[in-house]
């Protein structure tokens, strides 16, 4: 199963990410992904939310060659709402999301973490964004909630990664932690929260989403747009085929009723 999910009788909920080999997530991986946050917040018994995954990695976004080898344009736009659905999710989950980070979180990895309300990672984590290799845009929203503006573009333009050691003192990350004591970190943080009134933290969620500067879901679906220029232009599909391994027809091809 590519999402679970798990209530504990302290109030925290875990929902695990487990696709392997890479936690890439097919276009309905996101949907459920989404679905999974949007019912955790739902339910008055979940207080907290730790977001964790299994396998070599966090996440390393969206399965490109699901992308590239199906027919139409579906997979492409599936992506995109899927993305922007899981993302939101997260955002705009009634409480509080600590992400539990291991090994990569790249892309839609760190769309995931930059709008999550809390972040633990461990000493072998690192973050980025190689969306400019791919022929797409996205997730400068979210690495922006990580680093500053300059090292954000920096990262962005050059597809560079940060280890997770190195947001700390930004404060973007709480703490590093070994591998073997990662868990046992983001449940710690979790609990703490979720020893308090929920219907407090529930307002607080609320109320800090509120006052954020940045609009998180228009500020992406701005950044969507662009992408979908690339694909019309031929350039991402030229790309995408490059790194996986594929060869997609440029002509439009009608979409398969799903």
């Amino acid at each position: 199963m590519t999402i679970s999910s798990e209530l504990h009788d302290d109030g925290v909920r875990v929902v695990t990410m487990d696709h392997p080999p890479v936690n890439a997530l097919t276009v309905r991986g996101w949907f459920d992904l989404a679905a999974a946050l949007d019912d955790a917040g739902r339910d008055r018994a979940t207080h907290v939310v730790v977001l964790r995954a299994e396998g070599r990695g966090f996440n390393a976004g969206v399965d490109i060659k699901e992308m590239q080898t199906t027919a139409g344009f579906d997979a492409l736009i599936g992506a995109n709402r899927g993305c922007y659905a899981a993302f939101k999710a997260v955002y705009e989950c009634a409480v509080p999301v600590v992400a539990a980070v291991h090994g990569f979180c790249l892309g839609g990895g760190v769309g995931l973490v930059g709008n999550a309300d809390c972040v633990v990672a461990s000493d072998d984590a690192y973050f980025g964004v190689p969306e400019v290799d791919r022929g797409a845009l996205g997730a400068a929203t979210h690495l922006a909630r990580l680093v500053p503006p300059h090292l954000m573009r920096t990262l962005y333009f050059t597809g560079r990664t940060i280890a997770a050691g190195d947001l700390v003192p930004h404060g973007s990350v709480l703490e590093v932690v070994p591998r073997e004591r990662l868990d046992a970190a983001a449940l710690a943080v979790a609990r703490e929260i979720a020893a308090k009134d929920t219907r407090v933290i529930r307002a607080a969620k609320e109320a800090l989403n509120g006052i954020d500067p940045v609009d998180v879901n228009r500020s992406y679906r701005f950044e969507q747009g662009f992408t979908m220029e690339l694909n019309l232009a031929g350039v991402a599909d030229e790309l995408r085929d490059e790194f996986a391994g594929t060869e997609k027809s440029r002509q439009a091809r009608p979409t398969e009723a799903s």
